[in-house]
């Protein structure tokens, strides 16, 4: 009889145990749903919108475009490109009050669930979303080109004390570069070797192999390990219900 009783306090026991792990894993459960926060893959989509610093993006809460005071129809595949051409944009903040801030403030914005970075007076879309975003920029130089109207005169070039040069006017060119945006910062940087180093060093064993390559090979492969870092080093954003 005393062993019966004992077989039932055992099972009670036990069923006590497994109800309140169940309900502590539930409750570890509900705290992790509570971050809002998603692993980042080619699926994820950014809240369509204005994003005035990098914070906004690091939230995914951009500036709808509902809240932007425009004649341009929302609906127009250019809005973005037109409302951007303006000098000023003004808009309604989350808790309704009117604001403006220059077009040549703004960060950037998300389209069709995809994020344009701004570089000078263009935006980019960046392609590679990760811990490192890497993606390519249209950038405006200007080259002035200098004329001499005696740099090809025979007698007096190049004794002339007339023969100099001076500016004649000025050339605007577009060059594409690469870049690579850190999303823990913020921060844009050229994609050189040195700056893969310096953001590859949040990981130590991928910086160390990296760092024993040769330098003909970091150029190679540079790529390569940003995107090693990314698998290694997920990026998490809040989760998208748009």
């Amino acid at each position: 009889m005393k062993h019966f009783r004992n077989s039932i306090l055992w099972g009670y026991s036990s069923v006590c145990c497994l109800f309140f792990f169940l309900l502590a894993q539930g409750d570890l459960s509900a705290q992790t749903d509570t971050t809002g926060l998603v692993r980042y893959t080619p699926e994820y989509r950014f809240t369509d919108g204005i994003f005035i610093d990098f914070m906004q993006v690091r939230n995914n809460r951009p500036i709808a475009k509902s809240r932007i005071l425009t004649t341009v129809d929302y609906n127009d595949p250019s809005f973005f490109n037109q409302i951007l051409k303006q000098n000023k944009i003004s808009y309604y903040d989350e808790m309704g009050v009117k604001r403006e801030i220059a077009a040549d403030k703004i960060w950037g914005f998300a389209r069709n669930g995809s994020l344009y970075y701004r570089i000078g007076q263009n935006f980019n879309r960046i392609m590679i979303v990760g811990s490192i975003c890497h993606f390519i920029g249209t950038v405006t130089t200007y080259n002035p080109r200098y004329y001499s109207p005696y740099i090809y005169d025979y007698y007096s070039y190049p004794y002339s004390p007339y023969s100099y040069g001076y500016p004649y006017s000025s050339m605007e060119t577009q060059e594409a570069k690469q870049f690579l945006l850190d999303f823990e910062t913020g921060q844009v940087y050229e994609f050189t070797v040195s700056n893969v180093e310096a953001l590859l060093i949040r990981d130590p064993q991928l910086y160390e192999e990296f760092m024993a390559l040769s330098s003909r090979k970091k150029k190679q492969l540079r790529f390569m390990y940003v995107r090693r870092f990314n698998e290694r080093n997920p990026l998490y954003l809040p989760a998208n219900n748009q």
